[in-house]
């Protein structure tokens, strides 16, 4: 929500700086919240480690390829692929409901890793949606709940934020005279946005992902 937000506020600004602002204030929404997650549900921190390293790789290189293809393309599409994520989730009413992990051990970290890696080259590249395709991919192919889901979302999207923030800052792309208010909100609205999804549970997070998507 945040990148098409500035694109909105700025319209007339590179997408290489948007992006880089919109990273340098989400890194810390999504660490917090992951932090928030870590505390009360069990996260798998073995898939999460290597899955963790594809979303930096794939993230870097988003940001790099950012830098030199136009992303008009993936703008004129997001709106159509989220029309499909949503249709799908309405869909399929008990999908995300109950965590029943498809996979195990290494099959499991492999598969994740490869989630990592593609949406964090998206999320470097792009962005727009990163947190909810990360949910999504988590719940369908992984077989997790949507709480569960949610947890190592914002794990991999801290991850995939930092990597991208790295490259594109080193480039001159964060607009630092604005971020300050950035992640003070954002670090607020992660505060709330992960204690109520914890009180609440799955159904709660399916719900509020739909009307997010």
């Amino acid at each position: 929500i945040l990148t098409p937000a500035l694109f909105a506020a700025y319209p007339l600004a590179p997408a290489a700086s948007m992006m880089g602002t919109n990273k340098s204030a989400s890194v810390w929404g999504s660490a917090f919240a992951a932090w928030q997650y870590g505390r009360k549900i069990d996260l798998k921190w073995r898939v999460a480690a290597s899955a963790l390293m594809a979303c930096l790789a794939g993230s870097a290189l988003g940001a790099a390829a950012l830098l030199y293809v136009p992303s008009d393309a993936l703008r004129r599409a997001l709106p159509f692929v989220l029309v499909l994520l949503l249709i799908y989730t309405l869909a399929n009413k008990q999908l995300g409901q109950t965590h029943a992990p498809r996979y195990a051990g290494r099959q499991e970290a492999a598969v994740a890793s490869l989630i990592g890696f593609l949406i964090g080259f998206y999320d470097g590249f792009f962005g727009p949606g990163t947190g909810s395709f990360f949910v999504f991919a988590l719940v369908r192919v992984l077989g997790y709940d949507f709480l569960s889901a949610s947890a190592h979302a914002k794990l991999f999207n801290t991850a995939t934020n930092l990597a991208a923030l790295v490259l594109l800052a080193s480039k001159g792309h964060v607009w630092w005279h604005i971020t300050a208010y950035l992640v003070v909100a954002n670090l607020i609205g992660s505060f709330f946005g992960a204690k109520l999804a914890m009180k609440h549970g799955a159904g709660f997070v399916r719900w509020v992902f739909v009307f997010v998507v």
